[in-house]
């Protein structure tokens, strides 16, 4: 698959500026960032590219900050070496370890993930994925039915099987994140979690002890009615993806309608990973 690169530099007044443009970004198609001390790469797929929904996108943040960006395309031939060079080992905590196959290991962590960088979301740089993490540690995973909703690398499907999770369902409409999946949990020597492609479509017909969603907002929402059917009375679901203004209350909301009771959240940069219970 050939990408795009869009390397954008930004002036900005406040660093929430930036975030909300690499969400809508998000919501468009883009689904891989790195932050740039003077801005950041954005990445899509050249079969998901749409410079009129990009320059619309653009148009709503003129006036809040300045910015420019310029257009490269990567073959793919070339991703994985691109991504790589991007790539820098990750600690969460002081007990999660996240790290590619080419880095040294560091036995003194509690718990090491190893993450093939390709093209897949989730290694645990974004402030999403690194709260979910906390999140997961913070929490008991032992002899749980888990449902992991874009799951990127499955990076947090690895963790809750390492925390004891008995099965973890892990899903993602990307077919490069689906494969992405089975091939890190085969790195990590993890057995029980079977990847599916798709969306909440594939959600199987089981019921589930604990649901990780870090996506978007507004899938979110689409998807909470079905998260709420197949999840236990009591059981857990953290959510991630979003600000929190003014994203969490509207979670907050949505989720109330399915008797789904918000618990508490994490910041980070104005991110947010909320845990609720229903």
């Amino acid at each position: 698959m050939n990408y795009y690169e869009l390397l954008f530099t930004t002036i900005t007044t406040e660093d929430y500026q930036q975030d909300l443009l690499i969400n809508a970004l998000g919501e468009i198609g883009f689904d891989t960032f790195e932050e740039l001390d003077f801005g950041f790469k954005a990445y899509i797929p050249v079969t998901d590219f749409d410079q009129e929904k990009l320059d619309e996108t653009l148009l709503s943040y003129q006036d809040l900050f300045t910015f420019s960006y310029e257009i490269t395309l990567i073959p793919q031939k070339n991703w994985n070496e691109v991504w790589e060079s991007n790539f820098e080992p990750i600690e969460i905590g002081k007990q999660i370890f996240v790290r590619a196959t080419f880095h040294q290991a560091k036995p003194e962590f509690p718990y090491e993930i190893v993450i093939d960088p390709k093209m897949a979301f989730g290694t645990g740089h974004h402030q999403t994925t690194s709260m979910m993490l906390e999140l997961i540690l913070e929490n008991d995973f032992a002899d749980k039915k888990v449902l992991d909703m874009g799951c990127g690398t499955g990076i947090l499907a690895i963790m809750a099987s390492k925390l004891g999770a008995v099965a973890i369902t892990a899903i993602d409409y990307d077919p490069v994140c689906y494969a992405s999946t089975i091939e890190n949990a085969q790195l990590n020597n993890i057995e029980n979690i079977t990847a599916l492609c798709g969306s909440k479509e594939v959600i199987p017909a089981e019921i589930f002890d604990t649901i990780l969603a870090n996506i978007n907002r507004n899938i979110l929402i689409d998807q909470m009615e079905r998260y709420s059917e197949v999840l236990k009375t009591d059981g857990e679901i953290y959510f991630s993806g979003f600000y929190e203004v003014p994203d969490l209350d509207i979670i907050k909301e949505e989720a109330c309608k399915y008797g789904l009771k918000y618990i508490g959240h994490k910041k980070n940069k104005d991110w947010v990973a909320a845990k609720f219970v229903k």
